[in-house]
């Protein structure tokens, strides 16, 4: 297995601004149901027609990191769709003179993986465009879907539940 997928931006602010910033998923990543602000919370992620992805919250330490599991996902895209289970986003933050530097690492998301040149792709644009911007600015760029692609809050039940299911089946398949 290769290196899992990493990339660092420094921003012109404090740690613990840093760590408010990535935990306003909203803000700069897209619509998300669920909790993001506590340990345990979880959260759905969704790009209408491409991917979900359900996330537990499983560290945040204020202004030093936040980590979430995978706990489901669909990736339309590849041939194993359920490729991100199992793997853990992490944000680690490091406050330095003139400004605060955030390692983001997606652990098990790999060169190996079909999905990585889209799936670093897209991470490279959030993290290093909209989650910078948001840390920077106060106003990330997220994804924001209408028309044909808006979700109601029934389509996002819908998703938890399709998250809850996959996992079920990836505990269900360990066994």
């Amino acid at each position: 297995m290769t290196a899992s997928f990493t990339t660092t931006i420094t921003v012109e602010a404090s740690a613990q601004d840093a760590f408010d910033a990535i935990n306003d998923v909203a803000g700069w990543w897209g619509r998300t149901t669920g909790s993001t602000t506590e340990v345990g919370g979880e959260f759905v992620y969704v790009v209408p027609g491409l991917h979900y992805t359900g996330f537990r919250v499983t560290e945040l330490e204020p202004g030093r990191r936040v980590a979430w599991l995978v706990t489901g996902s669909h990736l339309d895209f590849v041939a194993d769709k359920q490729e991100w289970n199992g793997t853990t986003v992490r944000f680690d933050i490091l406050e330095e003179e003139g400004g605060t530097r955030v390692v983001f690492t997606h652990d098990g998301l790999t060169t190996d993986d079909d999905c990585y040149d889209i799936c670093t792709n897209a991470w490279g644009m959030f993290v290093n465009g909209s989650l910078k911007a948001r840390i920077d600015t106060g106003k990330g760029a997220p994804y924001v879907f209408g028309g044909d692609e808006e979700l109601t809050a029934a389509d996002h039940d819908e998703l938890h539940s399709q998250v809850a299911a996959a996992a079920a089946d990836r505990v269900g398949g360990a066994a």
